[in-house]
C-alpha cells in the first residue's frame, strides 16, 4: 500500500524550502531599494537601465545629491516634513491613548458599540472622506498651513484599537492601587497606563511617523504654496524640474528615506514586551 507520507518531504527539507521561499521574498523586496540607492550614486555616463542591473556604480559620485540639494529647497522640505511628522506623532499618541483608556478600563453603557463603530471606520477608504475633509479644512482656514496637513491625522481608529488592547493587558491591581492612593482617572492614565504600555506607544509612534512622512495625496491636495511642501511633494517636483532624470529623483528619494530608517533603527529596540505587573508583590 502506497502512503502519501512517503512522498511528503521530511521536516528538514520543509525547513530548507521555507527558508528559500523567505529569502526569495526578501530579495524581491530589497532589489528595487538596492537599485534606487545604486542609481542615486551613479554618474551621468553610466546606464541605469542596463540588464542585468549593475548595483555597484563604476564611478560613485555625490553629484546627484549636491544638485538636488542646491537646485531645490530640500532643506525647507525636510524641515516641513519633520514638523508635520513630529506633531502628528505627538497628537496621535495623546488623543488615541486618551480615547482608548475609557474604552478599555471604564464601564459605561454603549462602550462596546462605540468601540465597534470606531474600529469599523478602518474599512472606509480615505478617498471617500477626502473631499469632505478638504471642504472642512478650507472652511476652517487651514489650507497651506501645518495644521491643515495634520488635521486628518489627529487620531486614528488603528491607534485607538492598538492602545485599547494594550491598556486591557495592564493588571487591574495596579489601577486599584493607584485609585486607593487617591489618584484620579486622568492620573491613573498618566502614571499607570502610559508607563505600562510603552511598547505599544512606540509601535504606534513608528507607524504614525512612517505614514505621515510618506504621505503624498493629502499634502498635494491641501497645499499649493511651495514653502509648505513636504519631502514627497519635493521629490515629485523633481520629475518636472529635471525632465525625469532618474538619478536625481533617486537621490531625492534616498534623502527622504534616511530619516525613516533612522527612526526605526533607534526606536525598534523599545518594541519589546514589558512586565506590566512588575510593580506587584506576590
Amino acid at each position: 500500500m502506497i502512503r502519501l507520507s512517503q512522498f511528503w518531504p521530511s521536516p528538514r527539507w520543509r525547513t530548507v524550502g521555507l527558508y528559500v521561499l523567505l529569502i526569495a521574498i526578501a530579495l524581491a523586496m530589497l532589489l528595487p531599494l538596492a537599485w534606487l540607492v545604486s542609481t542615486s550614486f551613479k554618474s551621468s555616463s553610466e546606464n541605469i537601465f542596463e540588464f542585468p542591473p549593475q548595483f555597484i556604480p563604476e564611478t560613485p559620485t555625490l553629484e546627484n545629491f549636491v544638485t538636488v540639494w542646491q537646485s531645490n529647497p530640500f532643506g525647507r522640505y525636510l524641515f516641513n516634513s519633520t514638523v508635520v511628522a513630529v506633531l502628528t506623532v505627538g497628537l496621535n499618541l495623546l488623543f488615541c491613548s486618551l480615547a482608548a483608556y475609557p474604552l478599555a478600563r471604564l464601564t459605561f453603557r454603549g462602550r462596546d458599540t462605540i468601540f465597534a463603530l470606531v474600529v469599523s471606520t478602518i474599512m472606509i477608504p480615505f478617498q471617500i472622506v477626502m473631499i469632505p475633509l478638504y471642504i472642512l479644512t478650507v472652511q476652517l482656514g487651514l489650507r497651506n498651513t501645518y495644521l491643515g496637513i495634520i488635521f486628518p491625522s489627529l487620531a486614528s481608529a488603528f491607534g485607538i484599537f492598538l492602545m485599547r488592547q494594550a491598556f486591557q493587558g495592564v493588571p487591574k491591581e495596579l489601577e486599584e492601587a493607584a485609585r486607593m492612593d487617591g489618584c484620579s482617572e486622568l492620573g491613573i492614565w498618566w502614571n499607570v497606563m502610559i508607563p505600562a504600555t510603552r511598547p505599544a506607544l512606540v509601535t504606534l509612534a513608528i507607524f504614525v511617523f512612517i505614514g505621515s512622512w510618506s504621505d503624498f495625496l493629502w499634502p498635494l491636495i491641501v497645499l499649493d504654496q511651495p514653502e509648505y511642501y513636504t519631502l514627497p511633494l519635493g521629490v515629485a517636483k523633481l520629475a518636472g524640474s529635471f525632465s525625469l532624470d532618474w538619478r536625481l529623483i533617486a537621490a531625492g528619494s534616498v534623502i527622504s528615506m534616511v530619516p525613516v530608517v533612522l527612526v526605526f533603527v533607534f526606536l525598534q529596540r523599545y518594541i519589546v514586551p514589558t512586565e506590566s505587573g512588575s510593580g506587584l508583590k506576590g
